[in-house]
């Protein structure tokens, strides 16, 4: 019956139509009325930016893996997908594309027409996310799918907005904040990324203003905001510079009078000592500035040109030139002392991967002490989110710690629009989820919300039906699967995510989010290295299942992965990956060859009594198969997927392919059907659990090997049963190691498996002499048919010449004569001594030299002497074998 598998794996085939398949049976569709109890994973939501990388296949892998496995487990599985907007990086792409295709920008389209290209560029990538989403098999339940800029989400955003604004947790203030000046917009503090990069310090003199040659030197890595100080500081302790305090110095660019002031933040020991303030453009000199009410000087344009408060020669220009000019007009002007070079932090957007730029800017606020609470404390109750691996809790908890007010307003137009609107003429402030009836005197305000603000909310709002009067979720399907019971992410998101949808959906549910979060690493290249665009080495996940399977590719992603630890990805991993499924596919295919018409499988063949020898080697693989199903599940639960794998893959090519399926052919050719049945019912029976442990790993290939086997219409609608098979086994436990041996000793000795060899067992040391010798002729029918051997207890030799094997407590002998072929031996032999002859006296000759004794260095003559004992022990004992053979 070789016609129900293909004769090569091939893994298009394979997967074409599995999908459609499962999607069509409403495989992924939970039951909100059914008793089981419910799994339910959000899925971290891909911008629909472009297309999925190889970190959301990850991402996607190991929660599909642990959905597959609580479905086969009886659980009423919910794995609920989505889409974010991603306000800054959707609206970057749209504005490259429409200034690419039509040279312009949104300005030229207006908000409410830009906006609709916008929703336009979200529908063809939402389709494409989908088909890839297909691609990797992904088990999601499509009838809750939810966009972060949907209508309902959007209202639920609102109202989330106007509940915090009037609870006193929102504000708006003029703050410093960091500034994306590429596309000028706010960034919240956790979106800037701070590199170490080359850069200066440069020292400039700041004259006295009653005395022309006396200075304070001041140190800067960035001149051109000496355009912006408002004072120069010092600390009250430093006794270089008490007398100073109270006293003005003239600034080198544009004569202003700047006041010395004392203050300790100032380290005495770092640079000269003397620190220049800028409240405009520098955090901490901000909160100095509040603390003395200092002038707040802004020097920089939104782009990062310099703008009007700067001297006319330096308007217009970008910060990099502006600080080449500063450097000359200092120097012309005597001002200038050093510069030095150094390396440093620089903060960077995470958005535009350019530098950031503090700014003073008129934004929205999140006040974070009361929220970042009720995090620490829900950690403190017994009813703490589990951490995956343990040790991000500490982290989560250090930023709850420390945390700063979130600024959540961004200058864009794409996102949820701020529900504010402020009176044309009164100034009034207006805040709801309803516009103001006379809404023509009214200006909503521009900007929108942080896209991690609307996903925060995600694990309650993407559950629909709210009633906002009650504040409660009236869906059945609410009530059943919140809180979701697992979170699976990089641990990246534990900032930016993570930690704001605790404290989003405890302040509004007063419920944690998941019960558990676990937190996977990032997929880097084959060195180790970040995949990145400026290096190249991206992986284009697609393009892997295009050229491997998808089944290959997770097998790979998902057996490499542990909580907390990165993944190299490497093309010899995939390759490893295909081979093994190979050999799932080719052991597969063997089985159901072997099934013949008239056997039918017996589900519960284990549980009729069986006192056939033969059947033991049936026995040892129902024993491995319940060891290895609960290590598997016990590995799963605690995600430790690498460990897991690693049991599959061992027991389903060592045990199950290398040693059962070989064994059992000799009772696959017994002419008692007894026997015959019973292995054909093993394979069968260790097959099928092999493919319902291995099918979240590799779904696809799972599924068609299972679906020949003609049991349920599907694999996902069979269950993962852990069999408590604990058979005694008697004589594999001598046969296997006996084959092993026996194969090495063959590949040591290079002894083709055609040649048949006799064996002597000497059990004359042996604990269980009587019972290995009462297997003997069970053992032979073995060894005859796989490793071309023979096995004798009293066997006698014509020669002493024999080599021994050992084994355990008994070893095995065989007459040299039996394998080695005399003549090419003692023709090797001769050749050995002829050569070793030749060594010798090269090396006689070299030691018997004058002139190398003399000059040569005491090591290389040391050295030349011990390879001449070295040829001399090599030619005895070769002479001394040769006269034995």
């Amino acid at each position: 019956m070789d016609d129900k598998m293909e004769k090569k794996y091939n893994y298009k085939q394979v997967e074409a139509g599995k999908y459609d398949f499962w999607v069509e049976n409403n495989l992924f569709t939970n039951n909100t009325t059914s008793k089981k109890e419910p799994f339910t994973i959000l899925l971290p939501p891909p911008n629909v930016t472009g297309k999925l990388h190889i970190g959301h296949a990850l991402d996607n892998a190991i929660p599909d893996l642990l959905i597959r496995f609580k479905k086969l487990n009886g659980y009423d599985i919910n794995w609920i997908p989505g889409m974010d907007h991603a306000g800054i990086a959707t609206q970057a792409k749209v504005e490259e594309r429409l200034w690419k295709e039509h040279k312009k920008t949104r300005y030229d389209y207006g908000r409410e027409e830009f906006i609709k290209k916008v929703w336009e560029w979200k529908d063809e990538y939402s389709d494409s996310i989908r088909q890839q989403w297909k691609k990797l098999g992904l088990a999601l339940n499509y009838k809750d799918e939810y966009f972060t800029y949907s209508k309902d989400l959007n209202n639920m955003v609102n109202h989330i907005f106007v509940k915090m604004y009037n609870e006193g947790l929102i504000y708006k203030d003029n703050r410093i904040i960091h500034w994306d000046c590429q596309f000028k917009t706010a960034l919240s503090n956790i979106e800037v990324i701070y590199e170490e990069k080359e850069g200066s310090m440069y020292h400039f003199k700041y004259f006295f203003k009653d005395k022309k040659t006396d200075y304070l030197e001041v140190a800067t890595t960035r001149p051109e905001t000496i355009f912006a100080d408002s004072c120069i500081v010092v600390n009250p302790n430093d006794k270089r510079y008490q007398k100073y305090i109270g006293k003005y110095v003239i600034n080198p660019l544009n004569d202003k009078e700047l006041l010395v002031i004392g203050d300790e933040y100032v380290d005495i020991d770092f640079g000269t000592g003397v620190m220049k303030c800028s409240p405009g453009h520098d955090v901490n000199d901000f909160e100095l500035g509040k603390k003395y009410n200092l002038e707040i000087i802004n020097i920089f344009n939104d782009d990062a040109t310099l703008n009007e408060n700067v001297t006319k020669e330096f308007i217009g220009l970008k910060r990099e030139d502006a600080r080449k000019k500063v450097i000359e007009y200092t120097k012309t002007n005597n001002t200038f002392v050093l510069e030095k070079k150094i390396i440093h932090n620089v903060g960077i957007s995470e958005r535009s991967k350019t530098v950031v730029e503090p700014l003073i800017k008129d934004q929205w606020f999140v006040k974070m002490k009361k929220l970042a609470a009720m995090v620490l404390d829900l950690q403190k109750s017994d009813d703490k989110i589990e951490f995956y691996p343990p040790r991000l809790e500490d982290t989560l908890k250090h930023w709850m710690d420390n945390i700063h007010d979130w600024t959540v307003s961004r200058q864009i137009w794409w996102g949820h629009q701020i529900p504010v609107w402020y009176h044309k003429e009164t100034k009034e402030v207006y805040v709801n989820t309803i516009p103001p009836k006379d809404i023509k005197n009214w200006d909503q305000e521009s900007d929108v919300l942080d896209t991690w603000f609307s996903s925060g909310l995600l694990p309650f709002s993407c559950f629909l039906n709210w009633d906002f009067k009650k504040n409660k979720n009236i869906s059945n399907e609410f009530n059943k699967y919140f809180p979701t019971s697992l979170l699976v992410t990089g641990y990246d998101l534990i900032f930016f995510w993570v930690a704001r949808m605790i404290f989003f959906n405890k302040m509004f549910t007063n419920k944690k989010p998941f019960s558990r979060v676990l937190f996977h690493g990032l997929v880097r290249d084959e060195m180790g290295r970040k995949m990145s665009k400026s290096l190249g080495n991206g992986v284009d996940p697609m393009q892997v299942i295009e050229d491997f399977g998808c089944d290959s590719l997770r097998l790979m992603l998902t057996t490499n992965s542990s909580p907390g630890q990165d993944i190299r990805f490497s093309e010899e991993k995939i390759r490893y990956a295909w081979n093994f499924i190979n050999k799932l596919w080719n052991a597969s295919r063997y089985i159901l060859m072997n099934n013949e018409e008239q056997f039918k499988y017996n589900s519960n063949f284990f549980l009729e009594k069986n006192t056939n020898l033969e059947n033991e080697i049936d026995k040892w693989i129902l024993n491995k198969l319940s060891l290895v199903e609960k290590e598997v599940a016990r590995n799963i639960d605690k995600y430790e997927f690498a460990v897991a794998g690693k049991l599959l893959i061992d027991f389903v090519w060592d045990d199950f392919c290398s040693w059962y399926i070989e064994l059992s052919k000799v009772n696959l050719q017994s002419k008692d059907l007894g026997i015959k049945n019973y292995t054909l019912n093993t394979m069968q029976y260790v097959l099928k659990n092999i493919l319902i442990m291995l099918h979240g790993f590799i779904p696809f290939v799972t599924e068609e090997i299972y679906q020949k086997l003609s049991l349920e219409k599907s694999i996902l609608l069979d269950k993962w049963i852990e069999n408590k098979h604990n058979f005694e086994i008697n004589y594999l436990d001598y046969l296997i190691p006996i084959i092993s041996n026996i194969r090495e000793f063959r590949t040591k000795n290079t002894v083709s498996n055609s040649k048949p060899l006799i064996f002597k067992i000497n059990l004359t040391k042996s604990k269980n002499k009587a019972k290995i010798d009462s297997y003997l002729k069970t053992i032979n029918s073995y060894l005859e048919k796989i490793v071309n051997v023979k096995i004798e207890n009293n066997l006698q030799f014509s020669s002493n010449l024999t080599t021994t094997i050992a084994i355990d407590d008994f070893s095995l002998e065989v007459e040299n004569s039996s394998f080695i072929d005399k003549t090419a031996l003692i023709n090797d032999l001769n050749k050995q001594i002829i050569d070793l002859g030749k060594e010798i006296k090269r090396s006689e000759s070299i030691l018997a030299n004058k002139n190398f004794i003399e000059k040569a260095s005491k090591d290389k003559i040391d050295a030349e002497k011990e390879k001449y004992h070295m040829y001399k022990n090599q030619y005895i004992t070769l002479k001394i074998k040769l006269k034995d053979i």
